[in-house]
């Protein structure tokens, strides 16, 4: 291990950044870096510190031997140690099952066949078909970045055992590299993983779920107005971050079947139609369910799902509700299971169903209760406070309930 530097400049000011990395043989001799521990900017001083703190291991030759607890070693064995057992302990243990468990799904699905031709190894001997396996793998059991998957994760699995391969397939640069490849075969890969999820589990594809959400960026870097990083709604109460939208379709069981990354300022409604017509060319027409939020569709999108043959359940606009009021009234409750039942309203073009669940009524009305208990906590409290008409008044709307 031993200490490297990186420079950089900013407002004319050269700034050191230092971390402690260590140097990894790879199968094919070359070496490669690891940090093991980032310091930041530290001084002359600090640095002289933690150069006589780091220590270089050589690894030696080894030999195997048995081993046996102290005092039972049998004394014609030259290859056998004594082993103090209480003061035995385990270093570096690896995750077994879980990765083993994952490489079993990756041959269910097929996935070798399908990505043979299109990830083939670099000219440098990169295998790149092993570093998409084992970013699948870190998905699947313990997801987070690329950069913990290279900093630590890789070590405390057995995937470079599993795979037969070392430290180059969890090189942090090489990781990045391998996602950017994935991107031209996205559409192939949904078609694929559709075909084996019916194979394999039967799946269908009638009932399509789709919704939106939203991740945001923690950055002062000015963005271009091509930019997918833009200012938008945010459901995650950060106006002040630039975002991205993340639409996704899934079906009822769970199986990812599209998503698609729209810029961060683009309006929810304006993001289905050019869904229905991908989803219809990538898998073909068919008679299929979407189900999805009332703010997502818009009038002329519904009559496209209309033409295509295409049903639809979404939550009806109040505007609209309390137009059918007076319609709904005359119709009779209908018990579809224990706590619930329904109204149903057929229309010109569509048919309205009213749901009354017992447990969700009981859920708003102890909601309400709450509320309102806080309110008269809130109430009591300044009651025994001497105050002005004024200071009433501005202590009971600065305080939300």
């Amino acid at each position: 291990m031993f200490l490297r530097c990186n420079r950089r400049t900013k407002d004319g000011k050269t700034h050191e950044y230092w971390s402690v990395v260590e140097n990894r043989r790879l199968g094919d001799g070359r070496v490669v870096q690891r940090q093991v521990l980032y310091l930041g900017e530290i001084n002359a001083s600090q640095r002289e510190a933690w150069r006589k703190t780091i220590e270089v291991h050589d690894e030696g030759t080894r030999r195997q031997v048995a081993l046996f607890p102290m005092g039972s070693m049998p004394a014609d064995d030259s290859c056998a140690v004594e082993v103090r057992l209480d003061e035995l302990r385990l270093e570096r243990p690896r995750q077994w099952g879980a990765c083993w468990l994952s490489c079993v799904l990756w041959q269910q699905l097929d996935l070798d066949a399908f990505w043979h031709a299109r990830l083939p190894p670099s000219r440098e001997g990169t295998p790149w078909l092993r570093v998409l396996q084992t970013l699948v793998a870190y998905r699947l059991i313990d997801p987070g970045s690329e950069w913990r998957l290279h900093r630590r994760w890789f070590d405390s699995s057995a995937m470079a055992d599993l795979l037969n391969v070392d430290f180059a397939v969890a090189e942090k640069n090489t990781l990045y590299r391998c996602l950017d490849k994935l991107v031209a075969h996205k559409d192939e890969l949904f078609k694929f993983l559709c075909r084996r999820w019916g194979e394999l589990f039967d799946a269908k594809f009638d009932v399509l779920l789709y919704d939106l959400t939203s991740t945001y960026f923690e950055s002062d870097v000015e963005r271009s107005d091509t930019d997918k990083r833009q200012y938008g709604y945010s459901r995650d109460k950060r106006s002040d971050c630039r975002q991205v939208v993340i639409a996704l379709i899934v079906t009822p069981e769970g199986f990812p079947l599209a998503y698609e990354v729209p810029s961060g300022n683009t309006a929810d409604s304006s993001t289905l139609p050019g869904f229905l017509a991908r989803i219809e060319q990538r898998y073909g027409k068919a008679n299929r369910i979407w189900v999805m939020d009332r703010g997502i569709p818009t009038e002329e999108s519904l009559a496209q799902m209309r033409r295509m043959g295409a049903s639809y359940l979404v939550g009806t606009p109040k505007g609209r509700l309390s137009k059918l009021e007076q319609d709904f009234l005359s119709q009779p409750w209908q018990r579809v299971r224990d706590g619930v039942e329904v109204k149903r309203l057929d229309g010109d073009a569509d048919t309205y169903v009213l749901a009354q669940s017992a447990a969700r009524i009981g859920k708003e009305r102890g909601m309400r209760r709450r509320r309102l208990r806080r309110y008269v906590d809130r109430l009591q409290a300044l009651q025994g406070q001497a105050l002005t008409r004024d200071q009433l008044l501005m202590k009971l709307g600065a305080r939300p309930i």
